[in-house]
């Protein structure tokens, strides 16, 4: 028998409120941020610091994808084609629904480096899109896995909703781990503490 990759997590973890089709709550072009101006600045400086300068792949993309130095080919994977369309630093772009079907239409070991910004709640399969993840990306490249207190919460699985804020970073990072194929996750208040504003924490790895 296969194991599943979800044993442990309580019944309904990755459920959600609403469960109607992605595509139709998605439909209408956001072209908003949805963290404040110092979360997405930590955003930035993360990928700088992480060093993402070759061909990057930002999964649940929109119209902006926060980098300082874009990189020299992105493809951004999302559910709008207005708001990929409209992404200035895309090179790429592929339309598709992760929840409906988590592989990523990309060959094996097509990219440096994966990263999800403040979309990794929405995942009701988020293992299995961990997983592609690990395939798609070249051996040594990077995952970096961002997210804040945000989020729309019928969208949200349960399990994130009622997790506190402090857990989601070794939840994202065990996650990774149950996905295969990263050296050890680490999680990291990518803000400073204490301020008012919205935290942005991350969770990266390397594919091993």
């Amino acid at each position: 028998m296969i194991p599943d990759p979800y044993d442990g997590f309580p019944p309904g973890f990755f459920d959600r409120a609403d469960d109607s089709p992605d595509d139709v709550f998605y439909a209408p072009p956001r072209l908003v941020t949805h963290i404040d101006d110092r979360a997405i600045a930590a955003v930035g400086a993360l990928y700088t610091e992480l060093g993402l300068t070759g061909r990057v792949l930002d999964l649940m993309s929109s119209w902006v994808s926060h980098f300082e130095h874009p990189p020299a080919e992105l493809v951004v994977l999302g559910m709008n084609a207005a708001e990929l369309e409209a992404n200035p630093v895309a090179t790429e772009r592929v339309v598709h629904d992760l929840n409906v079907d988590p592989r990523i239409p990309l060959p094996d070991a097509d990219v440096d480096a994966v990263v999800c910004c403040v979309s990794v709640d929405y995942l009701t399969r988020p293992i299995e899109v961990l997983a592609e993840a690990a395939r798609v990306l070249r051996p040594g490249g990077t995952l970096a896995v961002t997210f804040s207190n945000r989020c729309f919460p019928s969208k949200a699985v349960r399990g994130w909703l009622g997790t506190p804020d402090e857990q989601h970073g070794p939840l994202v990072a065990e996650l990774v781990r149950r996905a295969g194929g990263f050296g050890e996750a680490t999680v990291a208040l990518r803000t400073p503490p204490g301020r008012r504003g919205d935290p942005l924490w991350a969770v990266t790895a390397v594919r091993s």
